[in-house]
């Protein structure tokens, strides 16, 4: 058996979209009409593939399935380019699931060399970096930077090299909460009762940090910043202390604006998960995201 192109493009529409309605208004066709596509295709594939609720939710085949629409719809676009058949000029579009830290610091330029080649619309979601698998797995993204070191099925995992971090506060906070200068004196005491920033409610890399320095996290006060740009900022004014990337804290270590807190440094294996899907595109994007990985990232 086969999968009909036609019926899978419109299950991946419903998953974009959310509601049968709004797929149908996509498709310039009935809610009915969607949802007697979707209907045939379970019947050929034999298995439900979609939850009708609002939102709906895709099955575990469904995922397979709209994994494989996404496939199919960048190979056509790349081809129908080649041919010069698409009308409204429109390039390939390319789902990249990705951490705010890459995408502040080394991922932008590996995108910017990729596109001074390539014509491609990229669509760049961004999600914890632990976290970022799921949308391959949904079929909302094609690539993926993660630290899953496994890829799910239809994809392939490469090793990137490792984001580090280190431990550092401004001097304004560490007279704040020391009523002295210099990083060591912020001892085990000064770490349970003063405030940390994280990036969210699920960041546990301060918390895993303190741990290793025998201070239980769950305690001690933290400030929550969800950007990485403004995290950084956060800590240069004083709000409280934070892991930053190695690019970001050195040039501010280096003008006093931070001092080092000392400790391990934390590392963060990454990975490149991208689909296995034939096609150009998403050959020289990887080319192109694993040689700025080389030069930007921490290789073992």
């Amino acid at each position: 058996m086969s999968i009909d192109p036609s019926l899978a493009r419109t299950l991946r529409i419903v998953a974009e979209e959310g509601t049968l309605e709004a797929a149908a208004r996509r498709q310039h066709m009935t809610p009915s009409a969607v949802s007697q596509r979707v209907k045939q295709l379970e019947r050929s594939v034999g298995q439900r593939l979609l939850v009708r609720a609002k939102p709906v939710r895709l099955t575990a085949p469904g995922e397979v399935v709209v994994r494989l629409a996404r496939a199919q719809a960048l190979i056509e676009e790349e081809a129908l380019a080649e041919l010069g058949l698409d009308a409204q000029g429109e390039h390939p579009h390319i789902g990249i699931a990705v951490s705010s830290d890459s995408l502040a610091t080394w991922f932008v330029p590996a995108l910017a060399a990729f596109t001074r080649e390539h014509d491609a619309q990229l669509e760049l979601q961004r999600e914890d970096q632990d976290v970022t698998a799921r949308l391959l797995t949904s079929g909302a993204a094609l690539a993926a930077v993660t630290s899953a070191p496994v890829a799910p099925p239809g994809y392939r995992s490469l090793p990137l090299g490792s984001l580090v971090y280190r431990a550092v506060a401004a001097p304004v906070w560490i007279r704040r909460w020391t009523g002295a200068d210099g990083g060591a004196a912020v001892t085990p005491e000064v770490l349970a009762r003063a405030p940390r920033i994280d990036y969210d409610a699920s960041d546990d890399l301060q918390a895993g940090w303190l741990r290793a320095r025998g201070v239980d996290p769950a305690p001690a006060p933290r400030h929550l910043v969800p950007s990485t740009h403004e995290l950084a900022d956060a800590v240069v004014e004083g709000l409280g202390w934070a892991m930053l990337l190695t690019m970001q804290a050195e040039p501010l270590l280096t003008s006093g604006n931070l001092v080092d807190l000392g400790g391990e440094p934390v590392t963060t294996p990454l990975f490149w998960q991208v689909a296995k899907a034939p096609s150009a595109l998403l050959e020289a994007l990887t080319e192109a995201v694993l040689r700025t990985a080389k030069d930007e990232l921490l290789q073992e």
